[in-house]
């Protein structure tokens, strides 16, 4: 370029070309913005400086050595826009939008900065032909990073298991689990662990990992109404039929209990001194899974006692056998012959 045109038109071109650059990339960001909802800051303004200052060198024809430290920092300022659009379109649009899936601020600082890394590298290796200084840095950051994984690999085994959870949703805030023994609503789902509160205000903050780890029944997936089960002893003298049709009515009168679907009462066991019976019903509202428990067992109480039912206690049948005395002579002579097997008691005779 030098040589065709005159010093004023280089100047004047360098300006156009600076100022078309600039204004150039701002406008493509506010489309980005205004039509596509990408979250762009200060530093997408800072590269949008930055790139059409270094158009401007460029069509000037500046070769000075400073002229390649712009264009780094053009391509590391770049990571700005590369960041907010898997924002937008990954993060925002995919997994939230599209599959419902909420993504902590956590994982998107995590994949920005790995990104940033990866670009700051690619810069260092072929821009400033680092190659050497940076397998060197790469060697020692590998035992680092050794160290720093033993030392946190309970809090790695969490994020990646609130990723996992996140990716595959097997709850929600919201959602009642059962986790073991205990009941539970979700509060919380972080990307270190996941908080429950159970019917008993007792809150539980457990690591992601071993939320993925155990097996867990979700009572609100596909729907609200899940089916709970109790069990109950009669005596071996009713009929079965009468003892169901007065489980089934205590159960289906309960407080919380559905209507549909309906109780459905099994005989399911012989044991030693009862008949045992199942009752199955349906709930939609688990916060109060304590008081329609309690509210079934009341009933079925209520109505066993007004049928003439009886719940019996455990029963246990002792058998008492007593031996007859054995004769005093049978005992004088096995103390005798147990006596003269003894070489001590030899030389003594029978009285003595």
């Amino acid at each position: 370029m030098p040589g065709a045109f005159s010093e004023i038109e280089r100047e004047t071109i360098t300006v156009i070309v600076f100022v078309g650059t600039f204004f150039l990339a701002v406008g493509a960001g506010r489309f980005l913005k205004r039509r596509a909802g990408v979250r762009l800051g200060l530093l997408f303004r800072l590269f949008c400086l930055i790139l059409a200052f270094y158009a401007a060198i460029v069509v000037y024809g500046v070769h000075a050595s400073w002229r390649r430290h712009v264009g780094a920092a053009a391509i590391l300022l770049s990571t700005a826009l590369v960041v907010a659009l898997i924002n937008r379109y990954v993060w925002d649009f995919y997994f939230e939008k599209k599959r419902q899936t909420p993504i902590p601020h956590f994982l998107r600082e995590v994949v920005g900065g790995i990104i940033f890394l990866v670009i700051l590298l690619f810069v260092l290796s072929y821009g400033y032909h680092a190659q050497a200084q940076l397998n060197g840095l790469l060697a020692g950051s590998g035992v680092v990073a050794i160290i720093v994984g033993f030392a946190g690999q309970n809090l790695f085994a969490g994020i990646i298991g609130g990723i996992s959870i996140q990716l595959n949703r097997p709850y929600k805030v919201g959602d009642w689990l059962q986790v073991g023994e205990r009941f539970a609503e979700v509060m919380e789902i972080n990307w270190r662990s996941t908080r429950l509160r159970t019917n008993d205000a007792i809150y539980l903050d457990i690591p992601n990992n071993e939320m993925v780890g155990h097996a867990i029944v979700n009572l609100h997936y596909p729907t609200e109404v899940h089916a709970m089960r109790i069990r109950v002893g009669v005596e071996y003298k009713n009929r079965p039929n009468r003892v169901k049709d007065a489980l089934f009515r205590a159960a289906s009168t309960a407080n919380g209990v559905l209507a549909e679907p309906k109780v459905k009462v099994f005989l399911v066991d012989f044991a030693d001194f009862a008949v045992i019976y199942e009752i199955k019903f349906y709930m939609g509202n688990h916060s109060r899974i304590n008081e329609i428990n309690d509210a079934v067992r009341t009933n079925i109480w209520y109505e066993l006692k007004r049928q003439g039912i009886t719940i019996p206690f455990p029963i246990r049948t002792l058998q008492l056998e007593r031996r007859a005395a054995r004769p005093v002579q049978e005992d004088y002579d096995e103390a005798r012959t147990i006596l003269r097997d003894e070489p001590l008691f030899e030389c003594l005779s029978d009285a003595q």
